[in-house]
């Protein structure tokens, strides 16, 4: 699995790359996460809102930070 967080570098989208990391570890996720800051690459994905999530290149999230249990179901289902 690849995940994205999509976000210029302000305190909201360095909470959810933090989140993210948090929820793959502890759930033993086999995941890849890479943080995407450039504004043109974010809006090739039509987010006009971060931070963002993005699953095998699909938008799950935009414009706000889930709860723990949240992400976890974003990312299990």
């Amino acid at each position: 699995m690849e995940i994205k967080v999509l976000g210029p570098g302000c305190a909201k989208c360095n909470t959810l790359v933090k989140l993210t990391h948090d929820v793959v570890e502890q759930n033993g996720i086999n995941a890849t996460i890479i943080k995407v800051d450039d504004i043109m690459e974010i809006m090739k994905y039509g987010v006009m809102s971060t931070p963002a999530l993005v699953v095998d290149e699909k938008v799950v999230l935009k414009g706000r930070i889930p709860t723990s249990e949240e992400l976890k179901q974003l990312l299990t289902k």
